[in-house]
């Protein structure tokens, strides 16, 4: 009869071991486990409102009243979690002319929303229908009108509570939606969005040189919050270059807002600066 200290059987050893190795797998944490790209409903709230930051930056980056474009229909949708980094969206959509409505291409997107407080990183291509040309030409007929009043251009609530837009008012307003592209552009994050509501202020400034430059106060319609944001913004413009704007926000029971991308010699310690190199 063998003793209670006898070595234990080498197959018993080696069923421990392997016992051992599958607890330690079993064990590791869930963030160790590479998430596979995943496909999204292109009707979802999180692919339109990806596609919307993508068309807000190329709103801003383009500089172009004429070839402001809203979006049309989210074609294709996938999102991938990145380690350490974040949600990566990758898209493909349709536009309209942002003022006719009408058909104004396809693109394709990705949107990274990263886990540090940053505006979303937008890398974006479209296929425009308008020709460069025919743009050049309606910024430029835009630019004129302004340049041409002769008194300094001041205006409220546009569009009115009915939904009009006074023909004199149609480009500080297209301008408008150009400028605060950008401020909804770096507010955007996974699952807050923006829309323009109405230019609620707007007063021109008089320079010497060949810019146009406005003072507005806008309201971004937040979204799924419902929350109605209103924003100072100083817009500075030329065809042919980008557009500079300097913005703070405030919603009506919050006070004044801190947001990222801050810039150095802002005014008041609140107020945002970039053009469209950033």
């Amino acid at each position: 009869m063998q003793g209670l200290s006898s070595a234990p059987p080498a197959a018993f050893l080696l069923v421990l071991v392997l016992l051992l190795r599958l607890s330690s797998l079993l064990l590791l944490p869930v963030a160790a486990v590479p998430v596979a790209e995943r496909e999204l409903n292109p009707s979802s709230r999180l692919a339109a409102g990806a596609a919307r930051v993508a068309l807000h930056y190329l709103n801003f980056q383009t500089a172009s009243p004429g070839a402001l474009q809203a979006l049309g229909q989210v074609r294709k949708a996938t999102v991938k979690s990145i380690p350490d980094s974040g949600h990566k969206y990758y898209l493909q959509f349709t536009t309209e002319d942002y003022r006719s409505g009408e058909n104004a291409g396809s693109c394709l997107a990705t949107v990274l929303y990263r886990k540090t407080k940053s505006p979303p990183v937008v890398n974006i291509k479209c296929m425009p229908t308008k020709d460069e040309k025919q743009i050049q030409e309606e910024d430029n007929r835009l630019y004129q009108k302004i340049r041409h009043q002769t008194k300094p251009i001041i205006g409220n609530n546009i569009p009115d509570s009915y939904g009009n837009i006074e023909p004199a008012l149609e480009p500080v307003w297209a301008l408008a939606v150009a400028g605060s592209s950008y401020i909804m552009w770096e507010k955007s994050t996974e699952n807050l969005g923006y829309f323009m509501a109405q230019v609620k202020s707007v007063k021109q400034w008089i320079r010497k040189d060949d810019f146009i430059e406005f003072d507005y106060t806008v309201l971004l319609h937040e979204m799924p919050t419902q929350e109605i944001i209103s924003c100072h913004m100083r817009l500075t413009w030329l065809p042919g270059h980008p557009l500079k704007v300097k913005y703070f926000c405030a919603s009506e029971n919050q006070g004044l807002e801190d947001g990222s991308g801050m810039e150095s010699g802002s005014a008041a310690g609140i107020l945002h600066e970039r053009g469209a190199n950033f």
